[in-house]
């Protein structure tokens, strides 16, 4: 195996603290804001007019968890186009209900929603928390907070062995109405009450003041290093954090002016990405629609700027599983620490066709980065990404790429340290056009 240099181990440890504090989508965009704004890009509101400029870097929100960033180079949009980079900001995992908080023969319940496709037993006896925003009322006003309760506040217990004889042989299932609900504690002041002191308390008002929310029940164990060599990391979210870190790191790496670049981290990829902030919706086309007319592109230069874009979907692929050597495709084994994966499936499940995975080749050659190709069994159902959407979308040639990991949709995940180098160096050289 290539040496773990203290550089690359660096951008390692780089990841999971971003991880570590981006335990909802929302928090993942306030998390990526901060290292934008500390490298000197300038807020957009899409409510008021842009003024755009060659050298300019700029970023926009919607709905506080999908985020578009972009620097404008010196080389003219509308022959040399922009090379984009997409992932997205959600994960698998247990969603809060409106009105959650049960008595269980006073036990609180917590009621909550399965968000996407999560693997659901591995959120049995873990010490788990809160995140995501609240909606608060102050005064006259209805503000939007952040809410990150790291302490174990939740859990999932499960039924032990002697009452769940098949377990072991048949899998560990939980009914998703009646079985999924988390204990919080004993009924005490009332359910109600008892859910909403401890988020009343982490945001400093009263619960009279907690309006709505969208939560998540998110893992206290922090990220962490593992193996013989200490070449892996664990975490919740790598899927699909570690491309959005990947992508942001490549972006505030680029030195050279010349080319122009765009980030676009969206949510809701896991339901489908149907929503006015996922990539089913129209944000990254208004965004490009408004920085090619700030740039002084008509209509038909706009198109010719697509024309000679290059759109890059950063997902996470699976990495080959020795114990479960049957679940691949045997000649697509893609390995954990072999550098970044091409991901192919001719049902257009991944955007990459035969130029745009050369295209990327060439760049991992570049680079001097290893590179992988995966495609799935074709007895299996392949799962899919923004790719396709956005491909059809926008109409400009596109690839599906990620690094290789394991337990994807677990709530804790692993993957490589070294993938992670490889694949902001590679997503670093496509930016550089």
């Amino acid at each position: 195996m290539t040496a773990i240099s203290d550089n690359v181990r660096r951008q390692a440890q780089d990841l999971l603290d971003f991880i570590d504090a981006s335990p909802s989508p929302w928090h993942a965009v306030a998390s990526s804001v901060q290292r934008l704004q500390a490298a000197g890009y300038r807020r957009l509101d899409e409510s008021e007019r842009w003024t755009l400029a060659s050298g300019g870097r700029h970023y926009v929100t919607r709905g506080d968890s999908s985020l578009i960033a972009f620097r404008l180079g010196e080389r003219p949009l509308a022959t040399n186009g922009l090379t984009l980079i997409g992932a997205h900001t959600d994960s698998p995992g247990l969603r809060v209900k409106p009105r959650p908080a049960e008595d269980a023969a006073g036990l609180v319940r917590i009621g909550v929603e399965v968000y996407g496709g999560p693997l659901l037993a591995t959120f049995a006896d873990r010490d788990l928390g809160l995140a995501g925003r609240v909606m608060v009322r102050a005064g006259d006003a209805i503000v939007s907070r952040l809410l990150h309760i790291d302490r174990p506040l939740l859990r999932l217990p499960n039924l032990a062995i002697h009452m769940n004889r098949e377990a072991n042989e048949s899998g560990l299932k939980f009914n998703k109405q009646t079985e999924l609900p988390l204990l919080l504690g004993s009924t005490g002041d009332g359910a109600d009450a008892q859910f909403r002191r401890p988020l009343a308390d982490a945001l400093g008002v009263e619960p009279a003041q907690l309006l709505t929310w969208d939560l998540v029940a998110c893992d206290t164990q922090k990220g962490s290093f593992w193996g013989a060599d200490q070449e892996f990391v664990a975490n919740g979210q790598l899927d699909n954090l570690a491309s959005c870190h990947a992508a942001l790191s490549a972006l505030l790496a680029q030195e050279d002016d010349a080319a122009s670049s765009l980030v676009a981290l969206f949510d809701h990829e896991e339901v489908g990405s149907e929503s006015a902030v996922g990539a089913g919706g129209s944000f990254v086309g208004d965004v490009l629609q408004r920085l090619a007319a700030g740039c002084g592109l008509d209509g038909e230069d706009q198109r010719r700027m697509l024309a000679a874009s290059y759109f890059i979907s950063a997902d996470m692929a699976h990495g080959w599983h020795p114990n479960f050597p049957a679940a691949y495709e045997p000649c697509h084994r893609v390995l954990v620490n072999g550098g970044p994966v091409i991901k192919r499936n001719a049902n257009q499940r991944y955007a990459t066709d035969a130029a745009s995975a050369a295209r990327f080749l060439a760049i991992c050659e570049r680079a001097g980065v290893p590179c992988q190709q995966y495609a799935h069994r074709s007895d299996l159902g392949c799962g899919s990404t923004i790719g396709p959407i956005v491909a059809a979308r926008l109409g400009i040639p596109s690839i599906d790429v990620g690094s290789p990991m394991w337990a994807m949709h677990s709530v804790r995940e692993s993957a490589g340290v070294l993938d992670h180098a490889w694949m902001i160096a590679a997503l670093a050289a496509a930016l550089a056009g």
